[in-house]
């Protein structure tokens, strides 16, 4: 295998190595930032740009749909051409598409650089964790990209309070301007800090593969958001769905017969890689979707406002910060191996969704006890899947490692918030009286309870069932998904060698 082409050899570690993810963990949360940092401002967004519905859906979807659509072709550039380099044209980019954003007069100028944003961040969110992974030797990697993990999800988590609380006193723009001085920041310590890598250049870039893999995550992805507003088995989402499918089968035969494939489908020989994408793709389906449901529950069954909500999702968050900054999962990985850890996260992710469908019910008590559980799940779970995935994958392809991670963490996320959003529709239908049956929400339903306490009792009785189910239904999924990912991991760790050897 041609080594990579680094500043600094991979025996050697770079004394700002530290300085070095400080700088790209903040890169990274700006980004993830964005994600969910939209939703506060809906209501500002009405009224200030006259933006319909379907205005607000694209301004939010655009960011993700390009986002999800170039994380495989951004590893690759990555790769090709630099991965300092594409960090720093991905910092301007979503600098330049925050500020865009933030000074939008219509809600046609804000959508377009939100997908500005988007290119900016599909280029930030795979060569993070690709200079990561080449920062940091064997020993210290599992750690860093703990820390890099724990980023993921206090981004996640911290969007709606953030957002929340610049609104409560500026103008709705500001929650993009805010990106600008920290993207400068970025940008001084990329230039600074960072070495750069890259891996050896083989024949001309896949084009064609690229093309294809980007239509091919749009169409998944657009039919998994659009599935339950639209119908599942209306025109749009069919459409969308076939034609992502079939751009990914084209992908798949393409990068068998290409002499230099951008995507490597022998990876996919090694159970290693394919037990840690299993689990990667089950643990973002439990957090997306989890969160999906948490934030209903809070303000739907118990009563919160948005913001109240939002905070009181932060001790998921919290638990996962505390225990990975303090090397939790490093340590646990070291004594039980990756399958052992994984299975032992996920497991505990598992009960922390049942806990949170049981105990929180009928109050916050019982379900801060789920959070909690959630977290240390997170904790363990997320950061080893991560390393499992690039340890399958040879070091001088680092960023489409990082750009398949990053594939997957979207993908799960828009199936969670998907298939238990489905579950959750079918059982409230199922349990609505009689009075209000059709009615398609928990708002539409109560509207035609009118002011009747049984059936409005009723409504919000069949909603908080919905619910449960759903949060089980996920915990039962996450279960079986660490468990046989687990199981794959560990029937992979005798031919571990020889199954690297021939990936590479």
């Amino acid at each position: 295998m041609a080594a990579d082409v680094t500043t600094p050899g991979r025996d050697v570690r770079p004394p700002t190595r530290w300085l070095i993810l400080a700088s790209v963990c903040l890169a990274q949360l700006t980004v993830l930032l964005d994600n969910t940092i939209l939703s506060v401002a809906i209501p500002s967004l009405s009224g200030e740009l006259g933006a319909t519905t379907a205005d607000i859906q694209w301004m939010i979807n655009a960011y993700s749909l390009v986002q999800s659509g170039l994380l495989l072709t951004a590893g690759n550039a990555a790769d090709r051409y630099g991965r300092k380099r594409m960090l720093i044209a991905g910092l301007v980019l979503f600098g330049l598409g925050s500020a865009a954003a933030s000074f939008a007069q219509s809600p046609g100028q804000l959508i377009a650089a939100r997908a500005g944003m988007g290119i900016g961040g599909a280029l930030l969110m795979t060569t993070t964790l690709a200079v990561v992974v080449q920062t940091f030797d064997d020993s210290e990697r599992p750690k860093a990209i703990g820390i890099w993990s724990t980023v993921n999800s206090l981004g996640f988590a911290a969007g709606p309070l953030i957002g929340g609380s610049i609104l409560a006193h500026f103008w709705w723009g500001a929650i993009f301007l805010i990106n600008v001085p920290v993207v400068l920041i970025g940008l001084v310590a990329a230039v600074r800090l960072l070495p750069e890598s890259k891996g050896p250049t083989n024949g001309p870039p896949d084009l064609l593969g690229a093309l294809l893999s980007t239509v091919g995550m749009v169409g998944v992805v657009f039919a998994i958001i659009s599935g339950p507003d639209e119908g599942w088995l209306s025109g749009p989402v069919l459409i969308s769905a076939a034609i992502g499918l079939t751009a990914f089968t084209a992908f798949t035969v393409w990068e068998l017969r290409v002499p230099h494939p951008m995507l490597d489908m022998h990876f996919f020989r090694n159970r290693r890689f394919i037990g840690a994408l299993a689990g990667g793709i089950l643990v973002a389906f439990g957090m997306g979707g989890s969160l999906f449901l948490l934030t209903q529950h809070l303000q739907f069954v118990l009563g919160y406002g948005p913001l109240d909500a939002g905070l009181r999702t932060s001790p998921l968050a919290l638990t996962v910060v505390a225990l990975n900054f303090t090397g939790l999962g490093p340590r646990v990985l070291a004594r039980l191996g990756t399958p052992f850890t994984i299975a032992v996260g996920m497991s505990t992710l598992a009960g922390g969704l049942a806990a949170v469908a049981v105990l929180g019910a009928h109050g916050y008590g019982g379900m801060l006890t789920g959070l909690i559980l959630m977290g240390v799940g997170v904790a363990l779970a997320m950061p080893t899947m991560a390393n499992a995935v690039m340890s399958a994958i040879p070091p001088r392809k680092a960023g489409v490692g990082a750009g398949i991670n990053g594939t997957l963490a979207e993908f799960g996320n828009g199936l969670g918030v998907a298939v238990l959003g489905a579950v959750l529709n079918f059982r409230f239908a199922a349990l609505l009286p009689a009075a209000v049956v059709g009615a398609g929400s928990l708002p539409a339903a109560l509207a035609a309870a009118g002011s009747d306490p049984s059936d409005r009792a009723a409504v919000a009785d069949a909603f908080a069932s919905g619910l449960e189910t759903s949060q089980l239904f996920g915990a039962a999924a996450v279960l079986l998904g660490g468990w046989v990912a687990a199981f794959l991991l560990r029937k992979a760790e005798p031919d571990r060698a020889p199954a690297a050897a021939s990936a590479e």
